[in-house]
């Protein structure tokens, strides 16, 4: 889906690709499509839920298993790992174990260097892109003076707008269980929010791209499509 939609959007050098983040886990190939970025100096990577829940696992995964590295495995850890592996970690920890240590390690301090966010402004238009929403809203709080937490997980609220002059896009919640959204599974607007997430590993859902210079949407085949075409 990534490379059919990068295929679509015909990204430039010039261009500038940001993703909202939620690139590892459920899908078939998350470590391949992080490798790609790796590649690509003109994509930034914000944060998302599951890189976190990766991030507080893969060096702990990386140790052979030796009873040193069985005394290390903590309530936290033991919680960690079982949160992330509800969260549809196995694809995850299935490529990432394929990899030799270098390449394990380049990915770890890849993804330790993605953004929680980022502001930015074009054609007179301000957006925030981020993960999820501004947990715990309020008017008189600065986007610093947000937590990990209330950025990267939860989720945005669509009947408030947050900034009368700038647009917040955001992924996190896939846009079919947006309620009374008319377009499940197509980026939603409402408020001054666009959200992004069109819910690639649901079935019948799709990856999405939005061009800000133009407002032209992309979007990749639905699942239903690459089941039928397989």
């Amino acid at each position: 889906m990534f490379m059919e939609l990068l295929d679509k959007i015909k990204l430039k050098d010039t261009d500038t690709l940001y993703i909202l983040g939620d690139i590892l886990d459920r899908g078939p190939h998350p470590i391949k499509t992080i490798r790609k970025l790796m590649e690509m100096p003109n994509a930034i990577c914000m944060v998302g839920n599951h890189e976190l829940m990766a991030l507080e696992c893969l060096e702990f995964l990386m140790k052979e298993i030796t009873d040193m590295a069985i005394e290390e495995l903590d309530e936290e850890m033991l919680d960690n790992l079982v949160t992330w592996q509800y969260n549809g970690s196995k694809s995850t920890i299935d490529e990432f174990s394929q990899l030799d240590s270098e390449a394990k390690q380049e990915v770890i301090d890849f993804i330790k260097e993605f953004l929680i966010y980022e502001e930015v402004s074009i054609n007179d238009k301000n957006y925030l892109l981020l993960h999820a929403g501004l947990g715990n809203y309020s008017p008189d709080k600065d986007i610093e003076d947000y937590s990990l937490h209330e950025l990267i997980w939860v989720r945005a609220d669509y009947d408030v707008q947050y900034f009368k002059d700038t647009y917040v896009i955001t992924g996190h919640t896939p846009t079919q269980t947006i309620e009374d959204n008319p377009h499940p599974g197509y980026i939603y607007r409402r408020n001054n929010h666009i959200a992004i997430d069109c819910g690639a590993s649901y079935p019948g859902g799709r990856l999405a791209a939005l061009c800000l210079d133009t407002g032209e949407e992309y979007y990749s085949t639905s699942n239903e499509m690459e089941e039928i075409n397989i």
